[in-house]
């Protein structure tokens, strides 16, 4: 596989997870995109970006779904921001797309492992 290739298939695998990556992100509290983006790049240790053009569209795109509420917050002295939180159909939406994942990851763990050579 080429390089370009390689970039290609990682693009996509990071598309078609994007949306766990961000649901799981704003479970455990609501936050803001600034925080959500520094977050996916501490947790995966720098392997994963997520840039502003990118976020926020996905962001808006998932509270249309209503799987994201999204809130203004002002405080004095810093610039408004909108906080994301979970809804209740967003929490079904993860534990469902969780369990597909997992499942996905432990079938590519079994067809990739070396000990079918």
């Amino acid at each position: 596989m080429t390089d370009i290739d390689t970039r290609t298939l990682e693009r996509e695998m990071k598309k078609g997870s994007a949306e766990l990556i961000i649901l799981s992100i704003v479970e455990s509290r609501a936050r803001h995109g600034y925080e959500i983006s520094k977050l996916i790049e501490t947790r995966s240790q720098g392997q994963l970006k997520f840039h502003v053009a990118s976020l926020y569209p996905l962001l808006y795109r998932l509270e249309e779904r209503q799987w994201l509420q999204g809130r203004w917050v002002e405080k004095a002295g810093q610039r408004r921001r909108r906080f994301y939180s979970l809804t209740p159909e967003g929490r079904r939406v993860l534990a469902r797309q969780r369990e597909t994942w997992e499942t996905f990851v432990q079938s590519m763990r079994l067809i990739t492992s070396s000990s079918h050579a």
